[in-house]
C-alpha cells in the first residue's frame, strides 16, 4: 500500500475558502499601500547566501534555509571539513544560495542594484512569501507571506507618523479594531545600555529585554547575567520592568533616566515628535503605546521600532512590526540611505480574524448559479447564456456531466451555490430559463433579462 503523502512541518495547504479569505486581506492591504503612495516590486524567492547571511544576527542566521548547490554539491567541498563534520564551515562550500528570510534585506539589495533607475524618496510595497527554519507553533510557520511597505531616501520622521496611520487604516478597514501599535526607539535602548555601563553588551541587552513578555522579569534577568551583564547594571534597569503611565509620562521618565546620554535623548526627542503628531492627527480604531522593552532582535534597526499586538482577549503574537534603519543599504555599498518600513503578518492576521469572526460573507461567495446539464443540446444553449452572464460580471458555471439531476442539485448545495438554472427542451423552445432558489425551493420561469436581474 502506497504511503499517504504529506507536507513539511510548518507549511500548509489552503482550501478555496481559506484562499478567498487570504485574498481579501491581501486586497485590503494592497489597496491601502497604494492609497498611501507605495509602489509594488517583487524580488526572487532565493538570494545569494552572502546577501542574506550576517544581516539578522546569530539567531536569524540559524533560521535561514540554505539551498544545496546543483549537481554533485560535495565535489568541491574541503575534504578536511567533511572529515571533521564541521557543518558551519562546510555550508559555504556546498550552498551558495538561500531562501529569503524576510523582504527587507532583499529590498536593500534591490535599491543598491537599481539605484540609478529609482526616484528617491522611494516608497515600495512587496507582498511575497518568506521562509524560516523556525520551530512551528500556533501563528508561527516555516513558510509565510510578508506584506511590507518601506520608504528609503528620507530622514523625515513624518514617514513614521504615516506608517502608524497606515497600520491604523488597514486594521480599521479589516474590522480589526483595538489593535495596539507599540513604539520604541533603538537610540533609547542604546542610551539605557550606556547609562548602566553595558554599551558593549547592547545586542545581548536588547535581545534579552525583548523577551520580557515571553519569559518574564526573572527570565530576562537570568539571560542578561548569562550574557555577562552585571547585577549592578541590571539593578539600574529595574524601572523598565514595570514601566507604566501615559505616553507623555513614559517619555518624561525616559528623559530623566537618559539625561546624560546624547544618543538616548535623540531617541526621546524622536519618539516625542512621532507620538505628539500621531495624537494630534488621531487614529481611527488603533491605540498607540510606548513600550520601552520592545527591541526586536534584528541588528539593522537604528531609530523607531514598531510592533502591533492583536486586540485584547486574542491569544496571538505580534501581527505586524518594523522600524527605521539608517544605513541598511550600506551593507551593500550604498552609504547614507536612510529607510523606514513596516510589515503585516498575513497568516496571524487571518487567524485572528477567523477567531473573532470578521470575514464578510461576500468573501466566501462562490458561483451565483449552477446550470444543470440535461445533455449536449441543452448544455450548448446554457453555455451561450453563461457566456453573456459572465460578460456582465456574474459568476456562473455549467455542471460538466449529464448526471442524475439529484446529484447535480447536491453538488450545488455542497458548493454553497444559491441558485440552480434548469434548461430543458420546453425552456429552449420558449427561450426561457428555470431558476430555482436552493435555500427556499422556490422555482420560476424567467427570460434572460430577468435572469440577469435576479442573479445580480
Amino acid at each position: 500500500m502506497a504511503q499517504k503523502p504529506s507536507i513539511p512541518k510548518g507549511t500548509r495547504d489552503f482550501s478555496p475558502a481559506e484562499v478567498a479569505k487570504r485574498n481579501y486581506i491581501f486586497s485590503t492591504i494592497k489597496t491601502n499601500f497604494e492609497k498611501f503612495g507605495f509602489q509594488p516590486i517583487e524580488t526572487p524567492s532565493f538570494e545569494n547566501s552572502e546577501t542574506l547571511m550576517g544581516k539578522y544576527g546569530e539567531e536569524g542566521d540559524r533560521l535561514i534555509f540554505k539551498i544545496l548547490n546543483s549537481g554533485d554539491y560535495l565535489a568541491k567541498a574541503d575534504a578536511a571539513l567533511l572529515e571533521n563534520r564541521d557543518s558551519l564551515k562546510l555550508t559555504s562550500h556546498i550552498s551558495e544560495k538561500a531562501l529569503r528570510y524576510d523582504l527587507t534585506v532583499p529590498f536593500a539589495r534591490y535599491v543598491v542594484q537599481h539605484q540609478n533607475e529609482i526616484e528617491f524618496p522611494f516608497k515600495r510595497y512587496q507582498i511575497q512569501p518568506v521562509w524560516r527554519a523556525d520551530r512551528p507553533q500556533k501563528g508561527r510557520f516555516r513558510e509565510f507571506y510578508q506584506c511590507d511597505a518601506d520608504v528609503v531616501g528620507s530622514n523625515s520622521l513624518w514617514q513614521e507618523v504615516e506608517l502608524v496611520q497606515l497600520y491604523d487604516s488597514v486594521f480599521s478597514q479589516l474590522g480589526l479594531g483595538g489593535v495596539t501599535i507599540k513604539i520604541n526607539n533603538r537610540k533609547i535602548l542604546s542610551g539605557i545600555a550606556e547609562v548602566i555601563g553595558a554599551s558593549d553588551k547592547l545586542i545581548d541587552f536588547t535581545v534579552a529585554l525583548d523577551k520580557l513578555d515571553k519569559i518574564g522579569e526573572d527570565g530576562v534577568k537570568k539571560e542578561m547575567l548569562e550574557k555577562g551583564i552585571s547585577e549592578t547594571a541590571i539593578e539600574k534597569v529595574q524601572p523598565l520592568f514595570n514601566f507604566t503611565g501615559t505616553i507623555n509620562e513614559k517619555i518624561e521618565k525616559l528623559a530623566n533616566l537618559l539625561a546624560n546620554s546624547e544618543e538616548g535623548m535623540k531617541g526621546v526627542n524622536e519618539l516625542q515628535f512621532i507620538c505628539d503628531n500621531v495624537t494630534t492627527l488621531g487614529l481611527q480604531t488603533a491605540f498607540l503605546d510606548l513600550d520601552v522593552t520592545l527591541a526586536r532582535g534584528l541588528n539593522y534597526y537604528t531609530g523607531a521600532i514598531f510592533e502591533v499586538a492583536a486586540p485584547k482577549g486574542v491569544a496571538m503574537g505580534s501581527i505586524g512590526g518594523g522600524g527605521r534603519y539608517d544605513d541598511l543599504t550600506g551593507i551593500f555599498g550604498l552609504k547614507n540611505m536612510s529607510g523606514v518600513g513596516i510589515s503585516f503578518g498575513l497568516d496571524r492576521i487571518a487567524l485572528v480574524m477567523e477567531e473573532v469572526g470578521l470575514f464578510p460573507e461576500a468573501v466566501l461567495a462562490t458561483s451565483k448559479a449552477l446550470f444543470l446539464n440535461f445533455g449536449d443540446k441543452e448544455a450548448l444553449y446554457a453555455m451561450k447564456a453563461i457566456g453573456k452572464l459572465r460578460q456582465k460580471g456574474i459568476k456562473v458555471e455549467l455542471y460538466p456531466d449529464k448526471s442524475k439531476i439529484d446529484k447535480q442539485f447536491k453538488h450545488a448545495d455542497r458548493r454553497g451555490i444559491p441558485f440552480a438554472v434548469i434548461v430543458g427542451e420546453s425552456e429552449m423552445e420558449r427561450e426561457e430559463f428555470g431558476l430555482k432558489n436552493l435555500a427556499t425551493g422556490e422555482q420560476q420561469k424567467v427570460d434572460f433579462t430577468t435572469l440577469v436581474t435576479l442573479l445580480k
